[in-house]
């Protein structure tokens, strides 16, 4: 048997197996508590809008003074079709708004701004998963109204089910991934072994 190959892979599958345990042992927990706090957020008292990103905060009850001046833009709402976002003033800063969903992509509403309620979403991101994978910051929140500006649909509720969890199946992926290289390794050792064996007894 080959002594350096056979140490490179055995290197190679103990960290895709030290990579699968991490997915299984330490991420997946993480995730599931996390999830478990964002399913109990909705039921905490009403905060004032944040003023950063915090992931902690997401689907949590939310207030803010939203003040002129006001732009309002539209994105994509999957099968609710459209959102308007507003974005206005803040004390300290500024703050997106969900005003509601409409199936009219040019739909608009004038809306002055206020008093919002609502709850913390994450805010459309324009960044690729290529971009998200070397840029990390913090993706951009807003606050989705309670009621619909006028001329459009009520937002939808909060939904624990749009996080994802795929720490499960990334563990998979990277037991696979082992258990795939050990045995195509495996199977090229033996039909080595059988060459050499042919070519001594051929002699």
């Amino acid at each position: 048997m080959p002594i350096l190959p056979t140490l490179i892979v055995l290197l190679a599958v103990a960290g895709m197996i030290a990579l699968g345990l991490w997915q299984l042992l330490d991420r997946l927990p993480q995730k599931e508590a996390y999830l478990a706090q964002l399913a109990a957020n909705p039921a905490r008292p009403v905060i004032a809008f944040p003023l950063f990103p915090d992931e902690s905060l997401l689907f949590r009850r939310a207030e803010a003074d939203c003040r002129p001046p006001v732009t309002i833009r539209r994105a994509g709402a999957g099968a609710a079709g459209f959102r308007l976002i507003a974005t206005c003033s803040v004390p300290q800063g500024s703050t997106q708004v969900q005003l509601g969903t409409t199936h009219d992509p040019r739909a608009e509403t004038r809306w002055p701004g206020g008093r919002v309620t609502g709850y913390v979403a994450h805010a459309p991101d324009s960044r690729s998963l290529i971009q998200s994978a070397f840029d990390h910051r913090p993706q951009a929140m807003m606050l989705v109204a309670d009621t619909p500006a006028a001329g459009l649909e009520a937002n939808p509720s909060p939904d624990i089910d749009a996080v994802p969890n795929n720490h499960l199946a990334y563990a998979v992926q990277w037991f696979l991934f082992a258990a795939i290289a050990a045995i195509i390794y495996a199977l090229a050792v033996v039909r080595r072994n059988r060459m050499v064996v042919v070519k001594h007894t051929r002699r």
